[in-house]
């Protein structure tokens, strides 16, 4: 875990402030809530926070997740504004990392307020690339990104990050109720 580098920063563009990654911390809880309420983040992601405790419990899964180095799940954050804090703009997660294993997923989130200005794309590009600049010598060649076939919000952001469709998921209910993409981008793509 040592040559795991735990930040990621993306640039400016003409439009949008620079993105920050770096792994949740406790003092990310209490500003989960909110975007955690949202109709559209329910609906297509299995996160379920409904108070502070369960906002906490959650960023706690995360942390277990970068201890165990299977789950490197990453708080977005547009940097501070002069006098004030960082604000979170989404969450990105790179899982099943494991030594000599050639793939693994990615998958991420934006909250309300930031969706519609290329939060996502931007933080799945850095993701990505940082996943295979850290991973690639341990044998990781294939990144995926799974979501379900009638939310083109997530085609768009795949093919704007370089992820390709692959195939279609058949719906699995319950878990799944309808069928999905599978996106894919390869090592050096």
């Amino acid at each position: 875990m040592d040559k795991i580098i735990t930040l990621i920063t993306t640039e400016a563009t003409p439009t949008a402030p620079a993105l920050v990654l770096r792994p949740w911390q406790s003092s990310d809880a209490p500003g989960l809530v909110e975007p955690a309420r949202d109709a559209d983040l329910r609906r297509w992601t299995s996160m379920a926070v409904d108070d502070a405790a369960g906002a906490a419990d959650w960023v706690r899964e995360q942390q277990r997740g970068w201890a165990a180095g299977t789950r490197f799940a990453f708080a977005v954050l547009e940097p501070e504004e002069p006098g004030g804090a960082a604000r979170m703009v989404g969450h990105a997660v790179l899982n099943g990392v494991a030594p000599g294993a050639s793939s693994a997923e990615v998958g991420y989130w934006t909250a309300a307020h930031a969706r519609g200005r290329g939060v996502a794309p931007r933080a799945l590009r850095a993701l990505t690339d940082w996943a295979f600049a850290t991973f690639a010598g341990d044998g990781l060649t294939l990144l995926k990104l799974l979501h379900q076939e009638d939310n083109t919000a997530s085609c768009s952001v795949a093919r704007k990050a370089g992820y390709e469709l692959d195939s279609v998921l058949p719906a699995a209910p319950p878990a799944y109720p309808r069928d999905g993409h599978v996106h894919v981008r390869a090592y050096g793509a």
